[in-house]
């Protein structure tokens, strides 16, 4: 199979599309954006390692993706099922809850980051 690289950049337009049509009209997408910037504010302030940012970064692409798919899931699920179903609801929860947990563990992994900086930052 030949590489055809303006497929390529054809796919990439299809994914910034996709990532621009989420930003601003998704709340909770806002809020993990907002917390991002802070949190690269803060990681620049405060002078983390490049390991840490490496660990950073990480906790948020996977933020930032987890809240993609959530919202791409609720999209799915409001196209096949447009009335209420108790189903449908329950996927648009599990997908929600995913999130969750990857927020709340990038936001422990941040305190485990950033305490030590703070700490000597304020004391």
């Amino acid at each position: 199979m030949k590489y055809d690289f303006k497929k390529q950049l054809r796919s990439f337009g299809y994914a910034w599309k996709g990532i621009r049509c989420c930003i601003g009209k998704e709340q909770n997408l806002s809020f993990h954006l907002i917390v991002t910037a802070v949190v690269v504010i803060a990681g620049f302030v405060l002078g983390i390692t490049r390991m840490e940012w490496m660990i950073i970064i990480l906790c948020i692409g996977v933020v930032i993706a987890a809240e993609l798919f959530n919202t791409a899931i609720e999209k799915l699920v409001d196209l096949v099922s447009p009335q209420q179903h108790p189903v449908a609801g329950q996927v648009k929860d599990i997908a929600a809850g995913a999130v969750l947990v990857c927020a709340a563990t990038a936001a422990i992994i941040g305190l485990i980051v950033f305490i030590p900086y703070l700490t000597r930052f304020f004391l």
